[in-house]
């Protein structure tokens, strides 16, 4: 039929049907693949020796699911929900043809592909540790829009698929096979193979169990007692986390519920008009763009300069065994590469490497490692106090302490040691690159690569580029980062780089707004409200209230040596005070909160320092302060030259500090409020608030000429 679908009819009947895109590493639902799918209904009905179908794929992954081009195509509710029904008319098809069909699944199938599996009579998955079986829409602003809000109730119960479409959820053969989602594992693809075979034989009648007379949902239907005490409290716990900025969410709530008062068909109807309405929804839109879009464009290299060979790195020094070093150890070492793990004593690069340890018990205790795997990583963590042991390390990363002289002893230290073509990286978040350079004696193999803490969950790694780094070394750091698998964005350097100035922003204009005296709960929810994974007073209290002062210190210090003036911003002598108070924040128990026994309750002496005001703002002025703050400034960074891309500016905020996912991006949030209308607003809160609601002059000039920032 095609290349992309290999058609191969054994002797018994039976139909094996490969998927193999060509020119793609992956399979996708794009028009080259959906077409020769459809054509196998067509088998299937026509062809009276087909006896069944069995599914399977020539690559590594089964199938990752809808094109997103396509998607992204689609002009409006009527073209998302007839695209929609298209797809589920051909999986209904596969289902009451008569026939037995069966997936067979290895690696990922996800999406559109899980949808198509659930359309088969048996799914059989190859267990061989790396398939993933979900619906990951929602991180992408949808719903799943091939029956997946109805198939997968039906399969797990509601409560389950909630979880699991909720939280874009990757599962494992075994969760799968538990759950009730696949029905058999094999360990290869051969034994899958013979399986679907035997089942076949044995099957010749095949009924989904929801075209069953006496189907019933596992756990119940949306009529049953169990499951209207889900649904009374499901939508309000969503509610209480999203704050009504992900629809996707509340659509596939309503899909689900909906969809369990009424047979298959009509809830297929059901889940298609709630997918149009996430397709066209703003929410949707931001994240594709950034998320995928954008995000491809920097794993695929955008950021990286054309025409430097591949590296990888092979041994790894880290100077410095606390939190931020003893994390980059583990992502390190997890990736295959021998670390060598440098302190001052013994005893702090060993208990650097029980970081490792610690997370890798856990990781065996749940299932998802062994003990074997545990003790071959630990063992590519050497701990050491010896910088003669860095000898042969093709890139050394220092994370001591923000401190110029301490980086400059530790740079020359390891450059007397390490070979000529090794890089040397610092892991600063605030000081410039260039200047912590001049302590190296090759400063064009000298860069920043700024880790987020806690290192082995925080997907972003910021490259800075220093005056004098050279493409090539830009070209390693970006291949280092790639393989420990986090996500690279570059920048120029800079006081603050990007993601630790804007995020500043974020932080001190909550603290701005308790020194008005706006009540601190107020501000907390506002900052929940525009979608901030933390509030603002609560943020700065896990980073360190002494942190913040000690940054500002060496700002003004810095300035004043080049001469230049430095402008306080109005919610620093609130740090200031509250640190003379030994009020630091979470590390000592007591910040902007009272911190006791994992919980925390706003500090009563804030009412005190800081009365709260007779009038309270409207609670649509604080998220636009603390959001026009964050935009702005990355606009800023973008005209200063300190970003070099859009993508690395929205991917950046994202990532790096949590900037609202659903707004796709700092950029994205200006783009999607419109640049006349953001400007506006902008000029408005500087008049009431100062001049650093200012619009960067980069978007004045851009809201003139009716301009965008690029989206993809």
């Amino acid at each position: 039929m095609t290349t992309a679908l290999r058609i191969e009819k054994g002797d018994d009947g039976v139909v094996l049907a490969t998927m193999d895109l060509p020119g793609h590493s992956m399979n996708v639902l794009n028009e080259a693949l959906a077409q020769p799918l459809a054509g196998l209904a067509d088998l299937l009905e026509q062809d009276a020796s087909v006896t069944g179908l069995i599914l399977a794929s020539g690559k590594r992954d089964f199938l990752a699911g809808a094109d997103v081009d396509r998607l992204r195509a689609l002009a409006n509710a009527q073209e998302a929900f007839d695209a929609s029904m298209q797809l589920k008319g051909f999986i209904r098809r596969l289902e009451r043809c008569g026939k037995p069909v069966v997936a067979v699944i290895n690696g990922m199938c996800l999406g559109g592909g899980l949808e198509i599996a659930m359309g088969c009579h048996w799914r059989i998955v190859i267990d061989d540790g790396k398939a993933k079986l979900g619906l990951p829409e929602v991180k992408l602003g949808l719903l799943p829009g091939g029956g997946g809000t109805q198939r997968l109730p039906r399969l797990v119960g509601m409560q389950q698929a909630l979880q699991w479409m909720g939280e874009g959820s990757e599962v494992r053969a075994p969760q799968a096979l538990a759950s009730g989602l696949v029905n058999e594992l094999a360990a290869s693809r051969d034994e899958a193979l013979a399986k679907a075979r035997a089942w076949i034989a044995a099957n010749k009648k095949p009924v989904q169990p929801w075209d069953a007379p006496k189907f019933r949902y596992p756990g119940g239907d949306s009529r049953s007692p169990a499951t209207a005490q889900l649904f009374s409290i499901a939508p309000s716990m969503a509610s209480a986390k999203s704050y009504g900025n992900y629809p996707a969410l509340t659509h596939i709530m309503s899909s689900v519920f909906e969809g369990g008062l009424t047979d298959i068909d009509r809830a297929l109807e059901i889940e298609s008009r709630y997918f149009a309405a996430c397709v066209t929804s703003q929410a949707s839109k931001n994240m594709i763009g950034t998320l995928w879009y954008q995000l491809n464009a920097i794993k695929k290299g955008a950021s990286r300069p054309a025409g430097v060979l591949q590296s990888k790195v092979k041994k790894l020094g880290i100077l410095g065994a606390g939190m931020m070093g003893s994390g980059i150890a583990y992502v390190s070492a997890k990736a295959g590469m021998q670390v060598l793990l440098l302190d001052s004593t013994q005893e702090a690069a060993e208990k650097g490497k029980r970081y490792a340890q610690e997370l890798l018990d856990k990781a065996v205790k749940k299932g998802r490692s062994t003990a074997e795997q545990r003790e071959a990583l630990l063992a590519l963590i050497q701990p050491t106090t010896d910088y003669q042991d860095l000898a042969g390390c093709d890139l050394v990363i220092e994370a001591v302490f923000e401190d110029r002289a301490i980086k400059a002893d530790v740079t020359r230290k390891a450059e007397a040691v390490i070979g000529s073509g090794a890089v040397f990286a610092s892991n600063t978040s605030t000081l410039p690159i260039t200047g912590l350079a001049q302590a190296s004696v090759r400063p064009a193999q000298f860069l920043g690569l700024h880790f987020f803490s806690p290192v082995d969950k925080m997907p972003l790694v910021e490259i800075i580029v220093g005056k004098e780094t050279s493409p090539e070394t830009l070209a390693r750091g970006f291949d280092y980062v790639q393989q420990i698998a986090k996500t690279p964005i570059v920048v120029n350097d800079s006081r603050g780089f990007y993601t630790s100035r804007v995020f500043a922003t974020y932080v001190m204009e909550g603290i701005a707004l308790l020194k008005e005296g706006v009540h601190p709960r107020s501000i907390e929810v506002a900052g929940l409200q525009a979608g901030m994974p933390m509030p603002p007073l609560a943020l700065q209290d896990e980073v360190s209230l002494s942190l913040g002062v000690h940054v500002a210190d060496q700002t003004r210090k810095d300035l004043a040596a080049e001469g230049k003036p430095y402008h306080e911003h109005p919610g620093e002598a609130v740090l200031r005070q509250l640190c003379e108070l030994g009020r630091v924040g979470k590390k000592v128990g007591k910040g902007f909160y009272d911190w006791a026994d994992g919980d925390k309750q706003l500090w009563p002496g804030l009412a005190q320092l800081h009365p709260v005001a007779a009038q309270q703002p409207a609670q649509r002025e604080l998220i636009d302060r603390l959001m026009f703050a964050q935009a702005n400034e990355a606009a800023r960074c973008l005209q200063e030259g300190v970003l070099r891309s859009v993508a690395d500016a929205n991917i950046g905020s994202i990532f790096g500090w949590g900037f609202a996912p659903f707004q796709g991006g700092a950029l994205q949030f200006i783009n999607a409020y419109g640049l006349p209308a953001f400007v506006a607003r902008a000029r408005a809160l500087a008049a009431a608030h100062g001049e650093r609601f200012a619009p960067a002059q980069i978007l004045v000039e851009m809201a003139e000429r009716g301009e965008r920032f690029a989206e993809q």
